[in-house]
């Protein structure tokens, strides 16, 4: 039974929105709303032009000041796959993904440009750095669109921060090249489950930002998700033991406690962005 444009986007949102003209719904709105992140992949490789349609589908995105700051590295050879796998062994997932990418903010190539017409790139380092990892952010999230169209899966890897400079030596970035997320990609072998997200009303605002009710609101979202998409595993059970109620704002008060990837802010540091 196909849905409609109000069961997707209630489904995603876990309250009830409701849309009379249901026309506006296409296939992209569908593919968005149904979005999921795949960590079981089926063994079939992706065929070489399915890949350069999505590298080329994902370059398509915007791009600040048409300055087009983003590489995207292949880890193909089994050398590569053996080093991002021994690297990260905690996700199974990137060594069973028959493709693995790593999108990389680039700001070696603009600076080369300068070198060209003798000039000096002169931007402030923090919106230098920001521009380079908002543009590859877009680029990946225009491929992840394009990857699920074409009927693949995709997995964000974003612990490739965890092992910066090592990617770095390895993959022989240059100056101003960092590793801002790696993405397994391949045919899905099952349907993840849809992950659900906060009421519009907390994430959306008008005019102005608004935190009203907004400790009831995660409560109400902690319950709401709770029931479909409840955690199996609490999260430093030896720090903080066990909640009867543990739920998403449990987790990531606990997960956001630490303090994660300084090696990543010392390595942009020391390598092109001297912020």
């Amino acid at each position: 039974m196909a849905q409609t444009l109000t069961d997707l986007v209630s489904s995603r949102f876990a309250n009830g929105i409701e849309f009379n003209q249901e026309n506006l719904l296409s296939e992209t709105h569908v593919l968005q709303l149904q979005h999921r992140s795949c960590r079981h992949f089926h063994e079939t490789p992706v065929p070489a032009e399915t890949l350069k349609l999505l590298l080329a589908c994902s370059l398509s995105a915007p791009s600040k000041s048409d300055l087009q700051q983003v590489s995207i590295i292949h880890l193909e050879s089994k050398e590569s796959r053996d080093f991002i796998h021994l690297a990260l062994p905690k996700m199974p997932w990137i060594k069973t993904a028959p493709v693995f990418l790593l999108f990389c903010g680039d700001n070696h190539r603009i600076q080369t440009v300068c070198e060209m017409h003798k000039t000096t790139f002169a931007h402030d380092p923090i919106d230098a750095f920001l521009n380079t990892a908002t543009d590859t952010a877009m680029v990946l999230q225009n491929f992840i669109i394009a990857a699920e169209a074409a009927g693949l899966g995709c997995c964000p890897i974003s612990a490739v921060r965890e092992v910066t400079s090592q990617l770095a030596e390895f993959c022989k970035m240059p100056e101003g090249v960092y590793p801002l997320v790696g993405l397994c990609l391949g045919y899905p072998e099952g349907i993840s489950d849809l992950s659900v997200r906060l009421p519009l009303c907390t994430t959306v605002h008008k005019d102005t930002y608004s935190s009203n009710k907004l400790e009831a609101r995660i409560r109400d979202y902690d319950k709401r998700r709770g029931e479909i998409n409840p955690y199996k595993i609490q999260r430093q059970e030896d720090v903080f033991g066990t909640s009867d109620s543990y739920g998403w704002s449990t987790d990531k008060a606990r997960q956001t406690s630490n303090t994660e990837r300084v090696s990543f802010t010392n390595h942009i540091r020391k390598h092109g962005f001297k912020i």
